[in-house]
């Protein structure tokens, strides 16, 4: 076994002084140790989600311990191993998958680790990479292809899969089918974009401002428009010779789900993975039935859909874009801008970062 000691820089949630919580840096946080089956990373790269403002706000399912080390999407390196871990040597480069599954349940056995009952996420259950090491299973670790570097895959590390599970293996996309990405700008949204076209669809955006829907197509949607213009799903539909389209790829809820289901198509395919505008929302039971339409929901990636993104993207493939890097301490400064919708992709953190 290999230990790292000392002391680390780590952003934690604490208890706030008029209650809530507050995030403060912390400089004398303890490097923590490795047990058995687990691994020390060297962070190198932590991806920004908006998970880490459902933790920070007390939205999250259950409640986390405090002080706690939010951060989901990690990749470095080894720095030091647990008793009985013999597959890592110190120094390899990693990426965390972040859905820690039991391995053994029904769901599990049957390759959908993300249904895993007894699962936990990484950096939500656990401390997770706003620090400058954190511990994580060592079956969780994926050695970086090559052409990867650290920002790439810890910014694909969650929307990645989570996109591929939605398109690929719930919404089941074909040649030749049209592809409505709400707020394509999103992390989750610039990766669904290039899952779709890489499926042969014809790939349609929704972004908010302009500028976003400028990028949008710089990416590689085939039409775009802006989604604070309330005659968004007329234009859609407009574009798609008033047919509208065959699947919609919704993870924002109540904000766009009356427009996402105006612009579907009849025998259309609504798939969805959140709702960080609002979990409350509603729909015309007869449109339902009468258009024969389908609502799915989505839940973050399996072990294979994470095995199969990071494949892609060590093969150029699928390209996050990196809207910006911040250090520990402006972590904060971070999680305004993406709480406040100013992202095009992903902010990352990289507490080399002086």
């Amino acid at each position: 076994m290999t230990k790292a000691t000392g002391t680390m820089r780590a952003a934690r949630l604490h208890h706030g002084a008029n209650g809530g919580t507050e995030l403060r840096l912390d400089t004398d946080v303890a490097v923590p140790v490795p047990g058995p089956g687990e691994v020390l990373v060297r962070v190198r790269a932590c991806g920004l989600n908006q998970v880490d403002l459902l933790t920070k706000d007390g939205q999250t399912p259950q409640d986390v311990a405090l002080p706690h080390i939010s951060g989901t999407e990690v990749a470095g390196d080894v720095a030091a191993v647990g008793p009985d871990v013999a597959d890592w040597e110190i120094g390899a480069r990693v990426v965390v998958d972040p859905i820690i599954a039991c391995r053994h349940c029904d769901n599990c056995v049957r390759g959908e680790t993300n249904m895993c009952r007894n699962s936990r996420v990484f950096g939500v259950q656990t401390p997770g990479g706003y620090a400058e090491y954190a511990v994580a299973p060592a079956r969780q670790l994926l050695e970086l292809p090559e052409a990867l570097d650290y920002a790439a895959a810890a910014a694909m590390a969650v929307t990645g899969p989570t996109a591929w599970h939605m398109l690929r293996d719930r919404a089941k996309v074909v040649l030749g089918e049209d592809v409505l990405i709400i707020a394509a700008g999103s992390g989750i949204g610039v990766l669904g974009m290039q899952i779709a076209a890489a499926a042969g669809a014809r790939v349609i955006a929704t972004a908010g401002g302009p500028d976003k829907v400028r990028r949008t197509l710089e990416v590689g949607a085939d039409f775009a428009v802006d989604h604070n213009d309330p005659s968004w799903p007329d234009q859609v539909r407009r574009f798609t010779g008033g047919r509208g389209v065959d699947i919609v790829f919704e993870h924002v809820g109540a904000a766009t789900w009356e427009g996402s289901l105006k612009a579907l198509a009849r025998g259309g395919r609504l798939v969805t993975c959140g709702g960080h505008s609002g979990f409350q929302v509603g729909f015309n039971l007869w449109h339902l039935f009468v258009k024969e339409q389908t609502l799915i929901g989505s839940f973050g990636g399996t072990r294979r859909d994470f095995l199969e993104v990071m494949k892609m993207g060590g093969a150029g493939r699928l390209r996050q874009v990196v809207q910006d890097r911040f250090s520990l301490a402006d972590v904060p400064k971070a999680q305004e801008l993406l709480r406040q919708r100013k992202v095009f992709g992903k902010l990352i953190l990289d507490p080399t970062l002086p």
